[in-house]
């Protein structure tokens, strides 16, 4: 079995001063894929460049960072050492350092985080155009027969129910109308959202606001997922929620498959 989670840290150093390491070192994930780390790697210390567990058990640690330093950024932590690892090959996405491609052989598994729409749709083209891009370049591994698996956080709640007050938000990014068609059409196309494979039930968030103790009271949005090809859709085992996990105002969402 392979475990993968994901998890948006809202800056890989605060996350590391918040007990990122002693975390990874209970749950250890095969592969542990972080979004909006807001570092380049020139300004990480050792331990996050290369973590290595209590047992000396080492995790490859790979890179995406914006070229506006402390700004977006993604990372792939994994035991295996994959065949190959690369961008989007989009440089106006590369630039914000959105994306990683890892190839492991039996899958294919991208690191990625979504551009926000922020206020009033104002990068809501830009939003889409990543949207586009990445279905482009999973359509493309699929093609070639690669079985592909995309984590991280979309930035879009794409029911009612993945978020706690629907229509209060039905105006804001990340529940925009033309956000939450670009999701049906993605699922429509051959994609399974694998947290919704086992669990149908409503208030699981993933994402809470800092303020109005919103994730005291549990009023927030599920905008982080694992969604996988069809054909590794029967591979995945389960997938959960790990929202008891503080750290960020994301929690990390995890994913197990038979590969």
């Amino acid at each position: 079995m392979t475990r993968l989670i994901s998890w948006n840290v809202n800056g890989v150093r605060s996350a590391h001063s918040k007990g990122l390491l002693g975390w990874l070192d209970t749950e250890r994930p095969d592969i542990l894929c972080l979004q909006e780390t807001k570092a380049d790697p020139d300004q990480l210390p050792k331990e996050l460049l290369a973590p290595v567990d209590s047992d000396g058990r080492p995790y490859r640690a790979y890179w995406a960072s914006a070229k506006k330093r402390g700004y977006s950024g993604v990372a792939i932590w994994s035991r295996e050492e994959p065949r190959s690892v690369s961008f989007m090959g989009v440089p106006e996405f590369d630039d914000e350092g959105r994306t990683l491609v890892a190839d492991f052989g039996g899958f294919t598994l991208v690191s990625a985080y979504f551009p926000n729409s922020q206020d009033a749709g104002a990068r809501l083209p830009y939003k889409l155009g990543y949207c586009a891009a990445m279905k482009e370049t999973l359509d493309g591994l699929v093609a070639k027969g690669r079985r592909v698996l995309v984590c991280g956080d979309f930035n879009i709640a794409h029911k009612s129910i993945d978020l706690a007050r629907p229509k209060e938000n039905e105006g804001n990014p990340g529940y925009l109308p033309e956000e939450r068609a670009w999701m049906d059409s993605f699922i429509a196309s051959g994609y399974v959202d694998t947290f919704r494979m086992f669990d149908p039930s409503p208030e699981k968030y993933s994402w809470w606001s800092y303020r109005m103790r919103a994730r005291e009271k549990n009023v927030g949005w599920r905008i982080d997922y694992h969604c996988v090809d069809s054909g590794l859709a029967p591979k995945v085992k389960a997938a959960a929620i790990l929202d008891q996990v503080q750290g960020s105002d994301h929690c990390p969402v995890s994913v197990t498959l038979d590969i």
